[in-house]
């Protein structure tokens, strides 16, 4: 319950503090690339339920639809990005509408990352350790110790540390840490 009203009013603060950086990040896309500025992923949450996750898009129309550690076996995935779509995810600004899926509870702040619909390498490898209880966050543990440079297992048995460890405390640990690499742009390799 506290975990709950903390992401309401926290999500609720940071859509009223961020909103005229959203609405910059909302031009710069809208205005340098065809298509809409929103892009709607389709993500796994909480007991694999799947939602639709916002984000400010940072890759062309048509890219495909797979991880980026996947996309670089088929294709170098800068050669999707928009024009200002490198900008705004070695910022994080991409991940800014998360918010409201956090305010519509389909998110937390502090979770694991909501996996794409297709990876089912990594839905079933938290199914199968309890993760998949957790509702997904914007940020998590796996996020703040290396992101997707990480082995699926090696994320997942951050995931179940999480799990296992889950506190305020430990929250409010991961949002600092998380601040913090974002503005050292730690571990964002597009």
């Amino acid at each position: 319950m506290l975990k709950q009203l903390s992401d309401l009013l926290l999500s609720l603060l940071a859509i009223t503090l961020l909103s005229p950086l959203m609405l910059l990040t909302y031009l710069l896309v809208k205005f340098t690339s065809k298509g809409p500025a929103l892009y709607w992923s389709r993500r796994v949450g909480r007991y694999n339920k799947t939602f639709l996750m916002p984000k400010f898009r940072s890759m062309r129309i048509g890219t495909p639809q797979i991880a980026t550690h996947l996309m670089n076996q088929q294709a170098n995935p800068d050669s999707f990005l928009t024009p200002v779509g490198s900008l705004i995810r070695k910022t994080s600004l991409d991940e800014l509408p998360q918010l409201w899926s956090v305010l519509k509870g389909d998110m937390s702040i502090v979770g694991p990352r909501p996996a794409l619909f297709n990876q089912d390498d990594l839905v079933s490898l938290r199914t199968e350790h309890g993760v998949h209880t957790l509702k997904p966050g914007i940020t998590g543990w796996a996020q703040i110790n290396g992101r997707d440079e990480i082995p699926i297992p090696q994320k997942v048995a951050l995931d179940l540390y999480y799990l296992q460890h889950q506190s305020l405390l430990l929250d409010i640990k991961i949002v600092m840490l998380t601040a913090i690499k974002v503005l050292r742009r730690d571990n964002i390799t597009h």
